[in-house]
Parts: structure tokens; C-alpha cells; sequence
């Protein structure tokens, strides 16, 4: 069951700008970047679910946020149909985000009230994702379209609140492309939780980078 409702979801996620992506099928390992990126300001974190027992690894997590991260909103990335994404809410998922439309997971989840963010790459498709009660947009993948595209967007469809996730990176000059654009919130992975963060457990850089992403996007929203 959701602990947070998708409005307080979707006002998390505009309010903050940015949310985290990881996967990792180590639990104890994934705790400890959940923490760092949760004491470096992060209020949600998108888990995204592309490995064996991966819902094992999230039920882990989600009991670990519930216990000793209060605030901490968990949601689920990379889910690709209705049966898995209610599998993820019975575990806790507050979001459920994915790399296509599909109108089958819009259905399960505005059935229990679970904010949902699919994977558009067209006006069409984001105008219908809409029209199923989609309250944020993924703009998936980022760096094919780019902030080009959101400001295309924007212009008929003021309306429309869109988080790109894919080739956005931890900087100044490339966030504020992208909130100069219109974005709502971007959603990072590797370019944050880098390879060498978890390859050397490193994650009072990981708190550190988290920190630091979060000031640049409160910077260039301004």
C-alpha cells in the first residue's frame, strides 16, 4: 500500500526537481545508497526494476524507507505492464514510472490512486498519456529528444509537466538547459550514482553529488 498519495508525489517531485535512479542486487549495498542519496536532500528515489528478484530487493527497501527514512518516497522505474506494477504497489511503490505508454498500468494505478509516469517521445503520445490522468510525463530517452523538444511542447501544451530521464547530467550548464526548457523535475542514474560510486562504496561523494545536484537545480530555477 502507497504510503504517500500521487498528489503529494507529483508536489515532491516539483518541489525538489530531481530524482534519483538505481538498481543494484545487493540490499545492504542498495540501503546505503538509498541513505546517502536521502541525507543529501533526495526525497524520492526511482528503483528501477530491470534485474532477477528485483521486487525482493524494492520490498527490502521499502521497509528499510518506512523504518528509518521518514519522508523518503519509493517508486518503481522500468515497469513494463499491469501485473508488475501491481506488484510493486502491493510492495509499497508510491510512483510507478515506465518506458512506454501503456494503458493497462494507467488503469491499476489510477484504480488505487498511484501516481504513474510513462515514457512518451510524441505530442500524441503525451496528450493521451494526459487524457488517462498522467499527472508528470517521462521524456524518454532525454538525450534523443532534448530541451529542443520540451520547449516544442510547452508552446500548445502549457499544461503539460514532463520529467526527462536519460542523458541529464549533475550539471549546471545541463540542468538549466533543461529547467530553462520548462521541465518539472529531471529523474538521474549513472551520471549520479556513478560505477566507480558503488564500484569503491564511496557514499559520502554519492551524499555529496546528491547535495550538490539539488542546489544546482534550485539555482536554475530561479
Amino acid at each position: 500500500m502507497a504510503q504517500f498519495t500521487r498528489l503529494e508525489v507529483a508536489a515532491a517531485m516539483k518541489e525538489t526537481g530531481m530524482i534519483p535512479l538505481f538498481f543494484n542486487q545487493d540490499i545492504e549495498l542498495s540501503k546505503k545508497v538509498l541513505k546517502a542519496c536521502y541525507d543529501g536532500g533526495a526525497r524520492l528515489m526511482e528503483f528501477t526494476a530491470r534485474g532477477d528478484f528485483a521486487h525482493e530487493v524494492f520490498g527490502e527497501l521499502t521497509k528499510y524507507a518506512i523504518a528509518e527514512l521518514p519522508g523518503m518516497i519509493m517508486g518503481v522505474g522500468s515497469v513494463t505492464d499491469a501485473g508488475q506494477a501491481s506488484l510493486y504497489m502491493a510492495l509499497g511503490a508510491n510512483f510507478i514510472v515506465t518506458p512506454v505508454l501503456r494503458e493497462d498500468i494507467a488503469i491499476v494505478c489510477n484504480r488505487r490512486k498511484v501516481l504513474w509516469s510513462p515514457g512518451c517521445g510524441t505530442l500524441t503520445e503525451i496528450t493521451r498519456a494526459e487524457e488517462l490522468g498522467c499527472e508528470i510525463v517521462k521524456l524518454f530517452p532525454g538525450d534523443i529528444y532534448g530541451p529542443q523538444f520540451v520547449k516544442g511542447i510547452k508552446g500548445p501544451q502549457q499544461w503539460t509537466s514532463i520529467m526527462p530521464t536519460g542523458g541529464v547530467a549533475p550539471t549546471e550548464e545541463n540542468l538549466k538547459a533543461w529547467f530553462d526548457a520548462g521541465v518539472t523535475c529531471v529523474g538521474m542514474g549513472s551520471k549520479l550514482i556513478s560505477k566507480d560510486i558503488i564500484a569503491n562504496k564511496d557514499y559520502a561523494k554519492l551524499e555529496q553529488d546528491v547535495r550538490n545536484a539539488l542546489a544546482i537545480v534550485k539555482a536554475v530555477r530561479k
